[in-house]
């Protein structure tokens, strides 16, 4: 197979299906022999619908050669995160407890893909329901990072990020609801956007909790803005979303005169040296196009990290604290624990956390108005290991929360409205990326993708050639 077949990005598969260079099923066939031959160690599909998906595929290479494709990603393969719901096919959350779960209605993400002529064929790997920024669970084993085995392709989102790293498929979704997009798509190297709440569509009754988003993984920002634009939108499904639909451009202006924030650390993680340095660099190339970046302090402490995990707990934790009793035994440790834990919490905590967040976006808030954009870290080391149990972790000796301490993605979530772009920077000494997010001003998307555009095309882009590859 040809790394560059498998490894093109959705417009050059679009441009090739218009002119008959390329056909998808072709294209189907690359990703399919890739994903058979790197599933071990890879691991990053659930269920595989290739029997299905290379008929579609058919179909696809015949509406292109009549000239009337069916829609904005027709004959594009989108592997699905194995949380969101296809009807007749079982949705597992990465749970022995749910493994035979076969849902009635599909997710209004994947109906709108569907429906523009995406292939869906095959789901991703997820942590147990969603619950970690690592992917593996009893029920499907460990997902490994394609960049380097020894390590995690982060979670929650973690098999939807090694596929595309590993070049099984060209697009991929994910959720976000403590960094789950972000995470991943740092680890990997790739393009992973968490548009402000409300924007994209939610299954219940997670689209009613603001820390919460669904969002496209892709290996560059024009694929990106691609998928976002198909996810996008108002839902009568979704009380949440929010009206008109955003269709956000696919070319910008330069950067000449913007003003830039960095924020290394966002008041409270321990950063390795190699992620400060990979984002300095960034921070550079900024510079080099013409806008200013200041490094600030942003004027956060300690509570905000406290506040996220009293939200999370509060919220996720006391979805799945009912499944103790029964289910218990069938848990993964994590998960156990996260459910256990979530019995503490208390309604004081979880209105000390709006309290909290309230007062951190009274400094982010004012900052954006003076900035463009906001630049930080996406994960504080490149990765931790793949089987991590999340139970303890150090960085650089310092003690840190386990479960979400060496990401700096959360805050976010609890400043939902606030769109997030993460990039690639470079990678660590383990051969594992690392990332930058761009954290734009609430509701205004378009700004991340303006900044991303221009940082990749003056990076070249990333997987162009084998040597921005994994060794697979």
């Amino acid at each position: 197979m040809s790394d560059d077949l498998i490894y093109m990005t959705a417009t050059e598969a679009l441009r090739r299906f218009a002119d008959r260079s390329l056909s998808p099923l072709e294209l189907l066939d690359a990703q399919i022999a890739r994903a058979e031959a790197v599933r071990d160690p890879v691991n990053a599909f659930t269920d595989c619908y290739f029997d299905e998906a290379r008929e579609a595929a058919r179909a696809a290479a015949d509406r292109w050669a009549r000239g009337t494709p069916k829609g904005a990603l027709d004959g594009l393969t989108v592997a699905a995160k194995d949380e969101s719901h296809i009807a007749g096919k079982r949705t597992t959350y990465g749970s022995l407890i749910t493994r035979d779960f076969v849902p009635e209605e599909t997710s209004v993400n994947n109906e709108r893909i569907l429906a523009e002529g995406g292939i869906v064929h095959a789901r991703t790997t997820t942590p147990e329901f969603s619950c970690g920024a690592v992917t593996w669970s009893r029920l499907w084993g460990v997902t490994r990072n394609p960049w380097n085995p020894d390590y995690t392709p982060g979670g929650s989102s973690g098999g939807s990020a090694a596929a595309l790293a590993a070049g099984m498929t060209t697009l991929a979704t994910g959720s976000d609801i403590g960094g789950s997009i972000r995470i991943p798509s740092s680890c990997c190297g790739l393009v992973g956007y968490k548009p402000p709440y409300g924007r994209n569509p939610d299954d219940a009754p997670f689209n009613l909790d603001f820390y919460c988003h669904t969002g496209p993984l892709a290996r560059s920002v024009s694929d990106a803005i691609l998928l976002q634009n198909v996810m996008c939108g108002p839902s009568p499904r979704d009380i949440a979303t929010l009206y008109p639909k955003l269709v956000l451009p696919a070319d910008y202006p330069d950067l000449k005169g913007w003003r830039i924030a960095l924020s290394m650390d966002l008041g409270s993680y321990t950063v390795t040296e190699e992620v400060q340095a990979n984002t300095r660099a960034a921070a550079q190339i900024f510079r080099d196009l013409g806008a200013t970046v200041d490094e600030i302090d942003i004027g956060w402490g300690d509570e905000v990290q406290r506040a996220c995990w009293a939200h999370l707990s509060h919220v996720l934790g006391g979805s799945l604290a009912g499944l103790l009793a029964e289910h218990g035994d069938q848990m993964t440790a994590y998960c156990r624990d996260f459910a256990t834990r979530s019995r503490d919490s208390t309604v004081a905590q979880f209105v000390e956390a709006l309290e909290i967040a309230n007062a951190a976006y009274a400094r982010l808030g004012p900052l954006l108005e003076t900035y463009n954009v906001l630049i930080c870290p996406t994960t504080a080391l490149p990765a931790v290991p793949a089987d991590y149990d999340q139970s303890t972790l150090e960085i650089d000796g310092t003690p840190v929360r386990p479960e979400l301490g060496w990401t700096l993605t959360t805050p976010f979530n609890m400043l939902s409205r606030c769109p997030v772009l993460q990039v690639p920077t470079g990678f660590g000494k383990s051969g594992v990326p690392t990332g930058m997010q761009i954290v734009g001003p609430t509701y205004r998307d378009a700004t991340v993708f303006q900044a991303a555009m221009a940082f990749e095309r003056a990076v070249g882009g990333w997987y162009g050639s084998g040597a921005a590859r994994p060794a697979l």
